[in-house]
């Protein structure tokens, strides 16, 4: 048979009793699909790896970043000139340090007479932090700290050991201190009395309590950016109150909103903020003059603490006391310069009482509270309260008793800090010397007053005072209260 034969048959295939094997049944496809392959294990087992290893990875890391650390070294000894240390000083002023790491009042054996001793108390929403001790003391302070982790704290939230720190350190703002500045404020500290003062451990629950994740809140919020700015202005002057206001000062981290993860909204810079009960207003050039602020009423405030703008109270009080009242004239002014800019837009005048509804009002539902009566009302408290401190006009007393008639805090559009202090008060501010001006403080009246009648005084004080609507209503002013309670802020006697 030749090769070409098309007619030539393939070998047919062996018996499979000829080869041994046992032949396989067809498949029949006829009545279903065939089943889909199986997925290897192994590839499940390996992903599995991988996340157990990163947790293994994550909470080596997390426990790490939580562990105390102190340098293994001798205390540094750090020797400045008497001007370094009046200009270290002068710094550590005008950052505020004192906000945060005053050892008055603090727990844990804190002191008065034990400036940055820390343990003050710093409620966030996220849970309670403590200001640390930053005194020289080698175990519980930085004595055993150089001069570059000093910075790196100071700029970066980075401790010595790489240990994260909590935003509340205003290293968002502290970023673009100059070294030199950085470097004064640490040879001061190093040379002040050590105090050894334990620190006080964080109180947040789970997950914040983990420090590691600052590096993901610094990866999204901390930029070597410029900071924005609330006002327009390129003069010396302006530039110098920039570096002040935005950087030294950090004004910023009380004036402006937060978002949800606790970082600034800087699209609404200098806005107003609210960290704790009482809000920080805003303090752009224009929400300034539409309060009738001027450069020279600023810079009188933040120097006194009293203006015929108002009296700085709560936290306020405390910048001035520890801060701004220490400025010299020259940065006084560029501060203030700063703030309302080089053009600053016109004060605007307090404007006329709006009319009100005939009606007789609504003070104890949720309506806001616009009738004739319910004002009559609100005078009528007014008259019997506040009259005889703050006039029957509310012209005040010269730098005794601040004016109402067109205040700065009447004058807000948002009523919660005139609520909150006819509720709870503010606390009596004796003099001291060189201090701001001493104010004999404000009785609460959360016990005395229902609900509708503060809501009827503050309407009376905001429209007959401030040029405001009647819109504060009993629902509000129930809120507050209920806030209050919760901050365990108690009446000021």
């Amino acid at each position: 048979m030749s090769a070409a034969d098309p007619s030539a048959a393939a070998p047919a295939p062996a018996p499979a009793a000829a080869t041994g094997a046992t032949a396989a049944p067809p498949a029949d496809y006829s009545g279903a699909r065939p089943p889909p392959p199986r997925r290897p294990r192994r590839r499940w087992r390996g992903l599995l790896l991988v996340l157990l290893l990163l947790a293994v990875l994550f909470a080596i890391a997390a426990v790490w970043g939580n562990r105390p650390h102190v340098p293994q070294r001798e205390p540094q000894a750090v020797h400045r000139s008497p001007q370094q240390l009046a200009q270290g000083l002068y710094l550590a002023r005008a950052a505020d340090c004192m906000a945060c790491h005053d050892g008055v009042g603090g727990i844990g054996g804190a002191r008065e007479g034990q400036p940055f001793a820390g343990g003050k108390p710093l409620p966030t929403p996220f849970g309670t932090l403590y200001g640390t001790n930053i005194t020289p003391d080698p175990d519980h302070g930085i004595g055993r700290w150089t001069a570059e982790e000093f910075h790196a704290a100071v700029t970066r939230g980075t401790a010595p050991g790489g240990r994260q720190l909590y935003p509340a350190m205003p290293y968002a703002s502290y970023h673009l201190m100059s070294r030199e500045d950085s470097d004064l404020i640490y040879g001061y500290l190093m040379n002040i009395r050590p105090v050894a003062q334990p620190n006080t451990k964080p109180a947040l629950p789970f997950p914040f309590n983990l420090r590691v994740l600052m590096f993901g809140w610094k990866t999204l919020f901390l930029s070597s950016a410029p900071l924005p700015v609330g006002s327009q202005g390129q003069s010396p002057a302006w530039l110098r109150g920039q570096y002040l206001g935005n950087v030294m000062g950090h004004c910023a981290e009380c004036h402006t909103p937060r978002g949800m993860f606790g970082q600034m909204q800087k699209d609404r810079w200098l806005q107003g903020g609210t960290l704790s009960l009482f809000t920080a207003p805003g303090i752009t050039a224009e929400a300034l003059a539409a309060r009738g602020w001027t450069r020279e009423g600023m810079a009188q405030f933040l120097q006194t603490g009293f203006s015929a703008h108002g009296s700085a109270f709560d936290e306020m009080h405390e910048v001035i006391a520890n801060s701004t009242r220490y400025l010299t004239a020259e940065d006084m002014t560029a501060l203030s310069t700063f703030l309302l800019g080089d053009n600053p837009p016109a004060p605007q005048p307090l404007p006329a009482a709006a009319p009100q509804d005939s009606g007789t009002g609504n003070s104890s539902g949720n309506g806001a509270v616009n009738g004739a009566g319910t004002l009559d009302a609100g005078r009528g408290h007014y008259m019997a309260l506040c009259a005889s401190c703050h006039g029957s006009e509310g012209l005040g007393r010269s730098l005794t008793m601040p004016p109402l008639k067109g205040n700065s805090t009447v004058r807000q559009a948002d009523a919660r800090n005139l609520v909150l202090a006819i509720l709870v008060g503010l606390p009596k501010h004796p003099a001291t010397q060189q201090g701001p001006t001493p104010l004999p403080g404000m009785p609460g009246f959360m016990q005395e007053l229902t609900d509708g009648e503060v809501a009827a005084l503050a309407n009376y004080t905001r429209t007959a005072l401030g040029g405001q609507p009647a819109d504060v209503t009993a629902a509000q002013v129930a809120d507050l209260r209920s806030a209050a309670g919760k901050a365990g802020h108690r009446p000021a006697p």
